[in-house]
């Protein structure tokens, strides 16, 4: 009789860690002001109105779980490329390097090489976590901010046009090469944040900053990887694995079921 009392304080123990857990994430340090801010707000309107004081409320949670920042597990293994955000992948496709890119720091580079790069890219909606991880093993070689304009994050053009921040990053695979990642402002996010700092270490899955309010992500991979992942599959920040450098396997499909 004890031990099946002690089993369900236990499993109780459990389903109340998961519960706070789950309504009461860690917050990135970004959103404070703006919690805070939303707050005051809600109080403010609650004195004019009942209705305006609730409306205020939600925004206030949503605010607060806008800017959540979740504990990630990432796989450890040589040569795994991990999403760098949390979101849908969008789009799938060969280009150029980003033009701001200055590939004469390291010619012999087989990113700086390549004529064309697979670049994945993954759309954050408002809902999403938008703290971004580094998604692999490296050193910061390059971090390049870009003013531009604020156009759907979905769009092709978005790339090229809109304000980001690119970071490119030596990989401690050994092999040569580099990548990169950007961050891509939308219609609705107006600010970038990037901590990556040239020189820097990270590990693959360590943040490294955040976007505002709706945004997407680049990930230009190695010369001969292929992506592991398709078109309009769900991404977790620092757990999805993107592509595996060391893999042979061809570019992966996939079905809705």
């Amino acid at each position: 009789m004890k031990e099946k009392n002690e089993n369900t304080k236990d499993t109780m123990k459990m389903l109340l860690t998961g519960a706070i857990k789950t309504i009461c994430p860690p917050i990135h340090a970004a959103g404070w002001p703006f919690i805070t801010i939303f707050a005051i707000a809600s109080l403010l309107l609650a004195l004019l109105s009942e209705f305006l004081g609730v409306i205020g409320l939600i925004l206030t949670l949503w605010c607060v779980y806008f800017f959540r920042d979740p504990k990630r597990v990432t796989p450890n293994k040589e040569g795994l490329i991990i999403s760098p955000a949390d979101g849908v992948v969008s789009a799938i496709k060969k280009v150029s390097l980003p033009a701001e890119i200055d590939p004469s720091l390291d010619k012999d580079d087989a990113l700086f090489k390549a004529k064309t790069l697979t670049r994945v890219s993954i759309f954050l909606n408002v809902f999403n976590v938008h703290v971004n991880r580094v998604p692999a093993s490296g050193e910061v070689t390059q971090v390049i901010y870009h003013a531009g304009k604020f156009l759907n994050a979905t769009l092709d053009k978005a790339s090229e046009d809109n304000e980001r921040c690119t970071v490119v990053m030596k990989l401690d695979d050994k092999k040569n090469s580099s990548i990169a990642f950007v961050q891509i402002a939308g219609m609705i996010a107006r600010r970038i944040l990037c901590d990556a700092k040239i020189g820097r270490k990270y590990k693959a899955g360590e943040r490294y900053g955040i976007i505002r309010f709706g945004s997407r992500m680049d990930i230009y991979l190695p010369p001969r990887t292929a992506p592991l992942v398709t078109v309009g599959q769900t991404m977790i920040g620092g757990e999805t694995v993107i592509a595996d450098i060391s893999s042979n396997e061809k570019v992966r499909e996939g079905e809705v079921r």
